[in-house]
């Protein structure tokens, strides 16, 4: 009995086993199971003492200090962690150092937005797309896509957000709110953007880890659209998403100190239900993006 107990325990692992992220992968995990959790964590592709780790929370300052790089990063998105340092500094940090705040970018997934050469070392599985806008006129709604994910603050801690975005009416046609920065959020928040609104030609995102994963690109390709990918560094390339996450922080998240997670998606989705229907984009001549996006879908041809 024993022995068929641990056989269907590994079968169960080896089918999960490469599904999701890490922390979907961890939560697998069951400390009950009578397969010892050394072989879970195995069978699941993790590391064991990650099974036991404890994430250590952010400290107050921390955070403190994350918001302010936040706006910093809207304002100024060129600065990089040496002018940031020193912006924190006349803003009465003296102590913060450039190691510092690099860790914090890091850690909210912020960097400087210039255009400068793609020396980084990526991941050897993930493939960078080249970048098929340039050049290119985009009139219809469903045409292009973009995605993106920023960080959001809360009261006591912080989520991040994933939306997809028509590139030219603007309306977010899906968005999800989750704790950690991962492909599987992305592959969500496109799958429903799937489901609800069919497929565009070009799904455009920037060289983010989330969206280079094999997992992302394999959702976007499974539907016949091709991928674009902006240049490193080059904020132009998408800068629209950049002032909806402007327009979404000043008007929404930076009046409101979220107690939780629930919370913070709550209003959050509610600013996006009121953006899209009820706010008039000085970009789409007073239309909502609603309004532009239904007046922008390509026409149907009629039957013969």
């Amino acid at each position: 009995r024993q022995d068929r107990t641990a056989d269907a325990g590994e079968r169960f692992f080896r089918k999960r086993a490469h599904t999701g992220g890490t922390a979907e992968r961890k939560a697998m995990i069951d400390r009950t199971h009578e397969l010892p959790i050394k072989q879970q964590a195995k069978l699941a592709g993790i590391s064991r003492g990650s099974v036991y780790y404890l994430p250590k929370p952010v400290s107050p300052e921390d955070l403190d200090l994350m918001g302010r790089i936040d706006r910093l990063h809207l304002e100024h998105p060129f600065m990089g962690s040496r002018q940031l340092r020193d912006q924190l500094h006349r803003q009465g940090y003296p102590h913060v150092g450039r190691d510092r705040v690099r860790g914090l970018m890091r850690r909210m997934g912020v960097e400087a937005l210039f255009r400068k050469p793609g020396t980084s070392k990526r991941h050897p599985e993930h493939t960078v797309y080249p970048y098929l806008l340039r050049g290119l006129e985009i009139r219809e709604a469903n045409q292009v896509w973009a995605l993106d994910t920023t960080y959001i603050p809360m009261a006591k801690g912080f989520v991040y957000l994933t939306c997809v975005i028509d590139w030219v009416s603007r309306k977010v046609l899906a968005a999800k709110v989750a704790i950690t920065l991962e492909a599987c959020h992305a592959v969500d928040v496109l799958n429903e953007a799937f489901a609800r609104y069919g497929r565009p030609q070009i799904v455009n995102t920037d060289q983010g880890s989330q969206f280079t994963a094999n997992d992302f690109v394999k959702a976007v390709k499974a539907q016949g659209c091709q991928l674009s990918m902006d240049g490193k560094g080059a904020w132009r390339d998408n800068v629209f998403v950049e002032r909806f996450w402007k327009s979404l922080k000043y008007e929404r998240v930076y009046l409101h100190a979220y107690d939780s997670v629930s919370q913070a998606r709550e209003s959050i989705m509610d600013y996006i239900d009121w953006y899209n229907h009820r706010r008039p984009h000085s970009r789409l001549d007073r239309q909502t993006p609603h309004e532009a996006f239904t007046a922008l879908l390509p026409a149907v041809p009629m039957a013969a």
